[in-house]
């Protein structure tokens, strides 16, 4: 461990300053911290940051301190909306939060919460499962802004949601949030994860080698080297450590070296020693001048004393706020001693949650109780020591008139720009999202099923021919086939798409890594890849086989429409899915419109009722089953020559009853307007579901 802390000082020395580089020593309060600021370190710093801009010609803002304070902070939520996405945590919750339910339905949630955090220093969270801790975490950050009451600011600007949108523009202030669930793409590895977020969230104008550099610096940093060629995986892959997989969560938020780090249970399911290098890490992360805050549900005593500052909440409310240090002398001094060697942590958790047994108490805070409210006596007596005693200390001594420079004041009021442009978002996005789905696009079993049922079909319809009425109906049915196969395929190919990385397109909107339109073009292209190559490996080998026109026009006017139907219906399945963005019932309500769609698609039943008429004009199935049928046959074509009754013409076929052969190929039009329709409501299904949950 030692010497890996040695190889971080070094890469630090050799690397461009900034500060992140530099070391904030934690104060206890800020009036003192922001005097040692403006008048010793920042004149220095930017005086080195312009060295090194002149030298490299890159003209990047340096990262800037964020103070936050928040005062008496209160959050509430409707009954309906107050379960946590954890299920032991909405057990919990529910239990923790019933009896504040009012005539409003409402469920409060956070209860006064006062504190405050500077660069240099970890501020831990720390409290019983359902106490409000990940909802302060997300409040505080910024992610959830309504119903919020109380006082929260960066560097003594009062934060709204204007305030919001200037942190995730403006490159100095960036907020890293580290979610408890690793959301990475599994098919990338370590690497790749990170030089995608680099290239994605880095100004443009920091060149390729300098976005490589910082990689390297942050691989080096937590310690990745091992697993960098490694998938990130999950599930059936072969995937890096749970430790590895959170290193590599936190290096994706401090590769844009933000100012205020927040992690949500960041050693849930670790164990103790990659718990423990894990906080090292956030340690030497704080110490380059980020603001980090973190909940934790129970550390090793070892972990625990690697914090500055502690906030211990119990049913929403504040019992202790301090230096993590202080935490035991203060509860000692309300005569609250483990009677047992006891973790720090264990011991506070147990008085957080009313339980004090081989706890020695003061037994005056029982008089009058009987003994099944005896939990409840704890929790309120220690909620009011802590109104009396550090509550007006913390406000007294940070909260009261403003003290933070006013260059650091002033710089979070101003609005940048998005860091790379439309186009180079696109390519890097396209890259990365080709990268992450190629093993789909070009899956053996895909290729085998396409294949297999080419070949299939070729051997059933082998050299068929249109001399007679059954052998047209023959043909007729084997373009309906192709037209259901290639329409069902790409609808559930696409219809999970959206539903399925819905996690990862809001942990990364909610970064501001990129444009909602950037995500929709390049995943619809890159999906598109797939809905090519397949129909036409399938149609080169079917269309042959089946005795189709051997002419190039005709093949190609097929082929064309074979791959209309599939782009139209890849279109279709991507409005199903971001309307309704559930893998679950996506899937049902694709299933039920493919279904209404092939049975008014003008093959099972032709002369449609004129109550359901309307029916056919909705479905693409009915369009491109038309449009197959117009390239491939010709209305003056002969058949049954060999009958009774002589020649007849195609067109005069049952088969074409309501199909008129040299009507043009208007259905080819009528095709390409659905699928921009479609794609274009699919955009509007996607923003309007994605800003909901923003």
């Amino acid at each position: 461990m030692e010497n890996e802390r040695e190889d971080e000082i070094e890469d630090m020395s050799t690397s461009p300053p900034s500060l992140g580089s530099m070391q904030f020593a934690g104060s206890n309060g800020f009036g003192h911290s922001m005097e040692f600021m403006s008048q010793a370190y920042l004149p220095n710093i930017y005086t080195e940051i312009d060295i090194k801009i002149e030298d490299s010609n890159f003209n990047q803002d340096p990262p800037l301190p964020i103070y936050l304070k928040f005062e008496d902070v209160e959050y509430k939520v409707r009954g309906s909306h107050a379960a946590s996405t954890n299920p032991v945590k909405s057990v919990m919750s529910k239990v923790a939060i019933q009896h504040n339910l009012g005539e409003d339905k409402y469920k409060k949630i956070l209860k006064g919460m006062t504190g405050s955090i500077g660069p240099g220093e970890i501020l831990a969270l720390m409290g019983p499962s359902g106490s409000g801790k990940t909802t302060l975490l997300r409040v505080v950050g910024g992610r959830l802004v309504d119903n919020v009451k109380g006082k929260i600011t960066y560097n003594d600007v009062r934060f709204n949601a204007a305030v919001k949108r200037r942190l995730d523009y403006f490159l100095c202030y960036r907020i890293g949030f580290v979610t408890q669930e690793d959301v990475l793409f599994p098919q990338l590895t370590v690497e790749e994860t990170l030089i995608f977020s680099a290239f994605l969230r880095l100004p443009g104008n920091m060149s390729e080698q300098q976005k490589y550099a910082r990689v390297e610096t942050t691989i080096k940093e937590l310690g990745l080297e091992r697993c960098r060629h490694t998938k990130i995986g999950g599930g059936y892959l072969k995937s890096i450590s749970g430790g590895e997989r959170k290193r590599t969560s936190i290096g994706y938020e401090i590769l844009v070296d933000p100012s205020l780090l927040l992690l949500d249970e960041p050693t849930s399911g670790l164990d103790s020693t990659a718990a423990n290098r894990l906080l090292l890490t956030l340690q030497g992360l704080a110490k380059g001048g980020r603001t980090i805050i973190t909940t934790i549900h129970q550390p090793s005593s070892r972990i625990f004393h690697m914090f500055d500052k502690l906030l211990l909440i119990s049913e929403g409310y504040p019992v202790y706020y301090g230096k993590a240090k202080d935490s035991m002398p203060y509860f000692s001094s309300l005569s609250f001693t483990p009677e047992i060697p006891m973790n720090p942590a264990e011991f506070m958790l147990d008085l957080a949650t009313g339980q004090v047994n081989n706890i020695s108490f003061p037994q005056d805070i029982f008089k009058d109780q009987e003994s099944t409210d005896r939990s409840k006596s704890v929790i309120k007596y220690l909620q009011l020591k802590y109104k009396e005693t550090l509550e007006p200390k913390e406000k007294d001594e940070n909260h009261g008139a403003t003290n933070t420079p006013e260059h650091l004041q002033l710089a979070i009021q101003v609005k940048k720009d998005w860091t790379v442009s439309w186009l180079d978002q696109f390519f890097i996005l396209y890259k990365r999202t080709f990268r992450a789905r190629c093993k789909d696009y070009f899956d053996k079993l895909r290729l085998v099923q396409a294949l297999g049922i080419a070949l299939l079909l070729g051997l059933l319809w082998w050299k068929s021919s249109t001399n007679t009425e059954a052998q047209v109906r023959d043909q007729v049915g084997l373009m309906f086939y192709i037209c259901i196969f290639w329409t069902s395929s790409c609808i559930f190919g696409a219809v999970y798409v959206f539903p399925f990385e819905k996690v990862y397109l809001v942990k990364e909107r909610k970064a501001d890594m990129y444009r909602l339109s950037v995500y929709y073009v390049s995943s619809t292209l890159c999906d598109m890849v797939a809905h090519v190559f397949y129909p036409t490996f399938f149609m080169l080998i079917l269309y042959f086989m089946a005795g189709f026109k051997r002419t190039v026009a005709c093949f190609f006017l097929t082929l064309f429409a074979v791959l209309l139907i599939a782009i139209t219906s890849q279109g279709a399945g991507e409005l199903f899915g971001a309307a309704v963005m559930s893998i679950q019932r996506a899937g049902i309500v694709a299933s039920l419109i493919l279904m209404l769609f092939l049975l008014t698609g003008g093959y099972y039943v032709q002369h449609v009722p004129k109550v359901m008429q309307w029916l056919k004009y909705l479905s693409f199935v009915y369009y491109g089953f038309r449009l197959l049928l117009k390239v491939q046959y010709s209305g003056e074509q002969l058949y049954e020559c060999e009958s009774e009754r002589g020649c007849r013409t195609l067109q005069s076929s049952p088969s074409f009853d309501t199909v008129n052969l040299k009507g043009g190929l208007t259905e080819a039009w009528i095709l390409v307007a659905m699928a921009l329709c479609f794609r274009v409501l699919a955009y509007f299904c996607l923003r309007r579901r994605i800003e909901v949950r923003n």
